[in-house]
């Protein structure tokens, strides 16, 4: 609810190879009982601002990943280059 008042919000997974990151974060899009949590929040984020008529937002959205100190930026044109 924090971002929807203005302050920045960052949802963050760690853990090990295989422990279920991505599913937590991405779920399965087809189903409403097995969404994850990128999903939900983009979802709240969204009906919120349908409802913020006299307020102007702007939405930006980054996905990192940090993997053995490199980083790279899974939205970017190239996902596997690797960032400063």
């Amino acid at each position: 609810q924090g971002v929807m008042e203005g302050y920045n919000g960052t949802i963050f997974a760690r853990g090990q190879t295989g422990s279920g990151k991505s599913f937590t974060m991405q779920g399965v899009a087809d189903s409403s009982s097995q969404k994850g949590t990128i999903p939900r929040a983009f979802e709240h984020i969204f009906e919120s601002v349908q409802c913020a008529e006299s307020t102007k937002l702007l939405l930006r959205a980054s996905c990192l990943e940090i993997h053995s100190e490199d980083i790279g930026d899974l939205l970017g044109a190239d996902a596997k280059q690797k960032l400063e």
